[in-house]
């Protein structure tokens, strides 16, 4: 997870001729969350998220900095604390466009922050609509390798924990990897990280 953070943080820092405010806001808040200060980068991504109502990144990544912390973080009332913030930046963004691939899969993920947390209280109550939230963004996406590789391992962690084949996942992650080569963000701000989990991902797969 730090690994795929520091990818984006490095790509978003060496883009050159981005003057707009909003554009050097988002590169410092990118240059933060590389540096490990994941509150201050939080708190600037919340900041540019007030100024630009239309414009659902900064939120996004409220929610993905919170998210991604939580994974990091031992204490309950602490992962709590973050999920809160994450699904209420989230929820935002959700509110005014649910058909949002990237957005879903930021849900999902949100999701399983909470199974890892307390996988007896959170497992059966999430996990299958945490499936059904993939579902429906690899339905509005098909070609989106995020929603296909994140719901790939999600199914592959179920599999693992109940003695299943986790073969037509890996078969997922590998045709993940390959949308991946394929695609193209709209922006450099917008979403593209998961090519390194989903090679690391291969790797355990061809372990098997």
């Amino acid at each position: 997870m730090t690994k795929f953070i520091l990818t984006i943080a490095f790509f978003i820092t060496t883009l050159a001729g981005a003057q707009t405010q909003y554009e050097q806001g988002m590169q410092k808040a990118f240059a933060l969350w590389g540096e490990g200060k994941t509150t201050e980068a939080s708190a600037l991504f919340e900041r540019i998220a007030s100024a630009e109502k239309n414009n659902w990144l900064p939120n996004y990544y409220v929610a993905l900095v919170n998210t991604t912390t939580a994974f990091q973080t031992k204490d309950k009332n602490q992962i709590a604390a973050l999920l809160g913030k994450a699904q209420e930046a989230l929820n935002t963004e959700l509110d005014k466009n649910p058909e949002n691939p990237e957005l879903l899969v930021m849900q999902a993920m949100i999701n399983t922050a909470w199974i890892v947390a307390d996988p007896m209280t959170n497992g059966m109550k999430l996990s299958a609509k945490t499936i059904e939230i993939y579902d429906k963004a690899l339905k509005i996406a098909p070609e989106n390798p995020r929603a296909l590789f994140s719901k790939a391992e999600f199914e592959i962690g179920g599999a693992r924990y109940f003695g299943n084949d986790t073969k037509p996942m890996c078969a997922q992650i590998d045709k993940a990897i390959e949308l991946f080569a394929k695609f193209k963000p709209e922006t450099p701000f917008h979403p593209n990280w998961g090519l390194d989990r989903a090679l690391e991902a291969q790797k355990e797969c061809n372990k098997k």
